[in-house]
């Protein structure tokens, strides 16, 4: 028996995938929150000139936070796309009011979502009825994105299955046609490169042509990884941090992607075809420890912080 068999593996990627690990993450996105982005005094000491910083907007923030947010991110030459939440904009003047403001501060992408609300509060229940009132492409918005979930939607099947979001997202697809915006799926965070494959190739076969733009969760404490996942309704990869509860040894450190993200890295240098085009990162353990993170990856040294 060869002993060499049952070598340990090394945590970090292996020489042979760090030219393709390097490639998956070219021009990655990041998602902040008004109030987290508030606590980092200059976003160019952290990230790449031009990053796309998507900005979340939760239920219950100020819109007068939002922009004063983005106005700052853009004067600090970043790449802005905020959220609109169809289910928590109470009417097409407010809609237009919102994506006029947004253009005023130099703002020309959105992810457009249907927004955690159960009850909408105006005429707009989901993300396609935002996109068809072409008030982006007359405010001259170039990037429109929406959102995808590699492990199902329940606000969309309550079941949990996958043919009514799949037909959702082709009905996006299909709408990518009708603008010269560039569109893309944004997703939901998971911790399983095989579930993420699975589900780029299925949506592929279901005609379904917009690139991929991968959510991945960066490091975090195991505890607030679970809490996250659980809240977000991550389905069965979430055995991937079950399995490293359970070793009392890890719970007390960082849960970090570079296996995941290593999985999916080996899979598009061998599938060049593969949807998954960007890396989007949700900075849940906060957003210098991802910072640090990828600057890592691409051993890039940071700037000094302010």
């Amino acid at each position: 028996m060869n002993i060499l068999n049952f070598a340990r593996r090394p945590s970090g990627p292996a020489a042979s995938d760090t030219a393709a690990l390097t490639a998956l993450m070219q021009d990655f996105s990041i998602e902040v929150m008004p109030r987290t982005a508030a606590k980092i005094d200059d976003f160019r000491s952290i990230l790449p000139a031009g990053t796309r910083v998507y900005l979340a907007h939760i239920d219950g923030t100020e819109f007068s936070e939002m922009l004063a947010t983005a106005r700052r991110l853009a004067d600090e030459g970043f790449a802005v796309m905020p959220h609109f939440p169809a289910r928590g904009i109470a009417s097409r003047a407010e809609l237009e009011a919102r994506i006029g403001a947004y253009s005023d501060a130099g703002v020309r992408q959105a992810l457009v979502i249907a927004g955690g609300i159960a009850t909408p509060r105006g005429p707009f229940a989901d993300s396609m009825q935002l996109l068809e009132t072409g008030l982006f492409d007359r405010a001259g918005f170039t990037d429109l994105h929406v959102a995808g979930h590699p492990e199902g939607n329940r606000d969309i099947d309550p079941e949990g299955g996958e043919e009514t979001v799949m037909a959702a997202l082709r009905r996006k697809s299909d709408f990518q046609a009708r603008t010269d915006a560039r569109m893309a799926i944004a997703t939901q965070f998971a911790f399983e490169a095989g579930p993420i494959i699975d589900w780029a190739g299925r949506t592929r076969a279901a005609g379904i042509t917009l690139p991929v733009h991968i959510g991945i969760a960066g490091p975090a404490k195991l505890q607030t990884m679970i809490k996250f996942a659980m809240a977000c309704g991550v389905g069965p990869s979430l055995r991937v941090l079950q399995r490293r509860a359970a070793d009392l040894s890890k719970l007390i450190l960082p849960f970090e992607p570079t296996e995941l993200l290593t999985g999916l890295a080996r899979h598009k240098a061998a599938a060049p075809d593969f949807a998954v085009e960007r890396v989007h990162l949700f900075p849940l353990g906060g957003i210098t420890a991802t910072t640090d993170f990828t600057a890592a990856l691409a051993a890039r040294p940071l700037r000094a912080r302010a």
